[in-house]
């Protein structure tokens, strides 16, 4: 019989959640780079800010205050990185967590990759749409 995973619950578990995905992200030979080169030796920074990231949308903490968008859009991605990274997460998300906060975080997560794909495409190409 399997062990049956733990949902998202507690602050330690988002704190859990994010340092393994970005532990991945790290070394993931696509979108790794991307990640080194904007965040570079700032990942406490970084990690910091996703914890309250993931708090404000899954807890509806309101922690976060920022506009995640515009950092993405000066950055060299395509269609294929976003899938890449929803992928990741995914994977981290079913590797540690199981249940309906956990099913919420890779629903928020897709729509996330989605509109940001979306966007960055429009930003960068306006006339496609015509």
């Amino acid at each position: 019989m399997s062990e049956t995973l733990p949902d998202i619950q507690t602050e330690a578990d988002i704190r859990q959640l994010v340092d393994a995905f970005y532990s991945r992200v790290q070394t993931d030979e696509l979108i790794g780079p991307i990640f080194q080169a904007v965040v570079q030796d700032n990942w406490p920074r970084h990690l910091a800010t996703m914890y309250d990231f993931w708090s404000s949308l899954l807890f509806g903490t309101s922690r976060y205050r920022g506009r995640p968008f515009p950092k993405h859009l000066a950055l060299p991605v395509e269609g294929q990185h976003f899938r890449h990274w929803l992928t990741l997460f995914v994977e981290t998300v079913d590797a540690h967590f199981s249940g309906a906060k956990a099913d919420e975080a890779i629903y928020k997560a897709g729509n996330l990759a989605t509109i940001f794909e979306y966007r960055v495409g429009q930003a960068r190409n306006p006339l496609s749409l015509l």
